[in-house]
């Protein structure tokens, strides 16, 4: 189900399995077509009803999920939806260490990591300014080490002032109480002796950002945090320290290829030009004003599957930013597909926000 950000469902983007519900069961399911807070959210979002699956590692989780829901319908098999969730969430999770354990063994990592050279350049002028730089990551030692070796070096960890891996992110940001530990790169093994300085060339393991911050002195807006997991990442950070946040969406590379597109240009200059010219008639009541409403919802789902098939673009429904937007843009600062692009600006270069129009002001 796609939402956008005022809990609004978006039609045509409902499926049962992997079969797409037309709106009037959505209507019968849903009593209507807006959510509560409190099914999507709970009382607090680790109690939600919902789950909102908006990071890249989702992706194959939700077509597990509808895969194996539309083989027992299809089948006559009896489930609990709630049940089959929470055993394929159990399933991902156990052959997630797994995963790990094989791209670490991997002869040719290249097959699942893209060599990005341009990331060497943009550490080693952050370098050169005296930027300092930290890694926290909730993946294993050996995890990392064998992705940013292929693509950084050997030396990778000279990049980093501060290097933390199983930080249990987001209980990281929030447990003020769990101490750092070293990490033994060479034995694998976790030291016992009391941590009271983070420093350049050691790997720790768990601790908290109370700790960090109180060691590095690093707070408020002077720094700038990126993360691929908008609530594991970015939310706490936000809200309660006040950090900068940049976030890594990996699909707005394509999208901004699509509205680049002259075809989709196209399509919604026409598009904006029938909601125009419905608006005018709708006064007046006249004939040809269905069939330009007809003309203009079959635009509206053009422009929708020019982006996925589906579910359209991740940030917008039709005419709303999706939920996922409205999260985005609530605890993120900027955002961009790679951090690498961040090279086309030099470092004292300010992102100021756009001016936007409110409704009240068209």
């Amino acid at each position: 189900m796609k939402l956008d950000a005022f809990h609004q469902i978006q039609l045509k983007s409902v499926y049962r399995g992997l079969t797409p519900l037309n709106e009037e069961e959505v209507l019968r399911i849903y009593k209507g077509l807006h959510i509560s807070q409190e099914l999507i959210r709970g009382s607090s979002r680790y109690d939600a009803r919902m789950r909102q699956l908006n990071d890249l590692f989702s992706v194959p989780e939700i077509c597990l999920l509808s895969s194996v829901a539309e083989y027992f319908i299809k089948n006559n098999i009896k489930f609990h939806p709630e049940i089959l969730s929470h055993d394929v969430q159990d399933a991902v999770y156990k052959i997630h260490p797994t995963m790990h354990e094989m791209l670490e063994r991997a002869n040719d990592i290249g097959i699942y990591l893209e060599d990005h050279k341009e990331l060497t350049q943009f550490l080693q002028g952050l370098q050169k300014a005296e930027k300092k730089m930290f890694l926290i990551t909730n993946s294993p030692f050996k995890f990392v080490d064998s992705g940013m070796t292929f693509m950084l070096g050997p030396f990778w960890t000279n990049y980093f002032d501060v290097i933390v891996v199983q930080a249990k992110k987001p209980i990281f940001f929030a447990n003020q109480s769990r101490p750092f530990r070293i990490y033994d790169v060479k034995t694998g093994r976790t030291l016992w002796e009391e941590v009271k300085s983070l420093e350049k060339g050691n790997v720790y393991i768990e601790g908290n950002l109370g700790d960090l911050q109180n060691m590095t002195k690093w707070y408020g807006k002077n720094v700038l945090y990126f993360g691929d997991q908008i609530y594991s990442d970015l939310a706490d950070l936000t809200l309660h320290h006040g950090w900068r946040t940049g976030a890594i969406i990996y699909e707005l590379s394509d999208e901004i290829k699509i509205l680049n597109d002259l075809d989709y240009k196209q399509a919604v200059a026409w598009f904006k030009t029938l909601q125009s010219i419905s608006q005018e008639l709708s006064c007046c009541q006249d004939p040809s004003l269905d069939l330009i409403l007809k003309e203009y919802d079959h635009l509206r789902d053009v422009t929708k599957m020019m982006f996925n098939k589906q579910f359209g673009s991740i940030f917008r429904t039709h005419n709303n930013p999706t939920y996922f937007s409205r999260r985005l843009f609530r605890y993120s600062d900027i955002y961009t597909s790679q951090i690498t692009n961040l090279l086309n600006y030099p470092l004292n270069h300010i992102f100021y926000p756009r001016r936007f129009a409110l409704p009240h002001e068209n």
